[in-house]
């Protein structure tokens, strides 16, 4: 006796939107938090350290974030029919999920000024919420897939490689 019919299951495009909205509003949240640290300094300050979080948060989204979308859109679309709704990571994402959350509750709880912590936040917000359109774009019928466009070798010519990723490789029930 199996126990595969508990384990609650979608669509891929479920999965999709899910990851997007997650991205979307953990990202938000972290911006929101960073800003609202922001206006309680004077507004020259406010702007100063916002202008230091905005190139902060294009490096993070162009470095990272976006690489990981690119890489994610494809193993949700290979995914089959109806997965489970925890594949919208892969399991190692997991615990480490819950590591940076752990680091965010020390780094917001410590002496650190929050000014430098902001800085951090909004980066990593405002990235994490440029890399959730990317789900939502893979969502459009009709639209051609990011991939297809082109742009990825443009924009990011050695993304499957960096990240050790395989765009030939099927994708096996031990990732799900």
């Amino acid at each position: 006796m199996t126990l595969d019919h508990l384990i609650p299951r979608a669509s891929r495009s479920f999965l999709l939107l899910l990851s997007g909205l997650m991205w979307s509003v953990v990202g938000i949240l972290l911006c929101r938090l960073a800003i609202s640290w922001y206006i309680t300094l004077g507004f020259s300050q406010h702007i100063f350290w916002f202008s230091l979080s905005i190139p902060t948060a294009l490096a993070i989204h162009f470095f990272g974030f976006s690489k990981l979308a690119l890489v994610n859109i494809p193993r949700i679309q290979k995914l089959p029919p109806k997965p489970s709704v925890f594949a919208f990571m892969q399991w190692w994402n997991y615990p480490l999920v819950a590591f940076m959350i752990s680091l965010g509750i020390w780094m917001r709880h410590s002496p650190i000024p929050k000014q430098y912590l902001g800085i951090l936040y909004f980066g990593i917000g405002a990235a994490l919420f440029l890399a959730s359109l990317l789900y939502y774009w893979a969502l459009i019928p009709g639209q051609p897939l990011y991939r297809e466009l082109n742009v990825q070798a443009a924009i990011h010519p050695n993304v499957d490689a960096a990240l050790g990723h395989n765009p030939e490789s099927k994708i096996s029930n031990h990732q799900i």
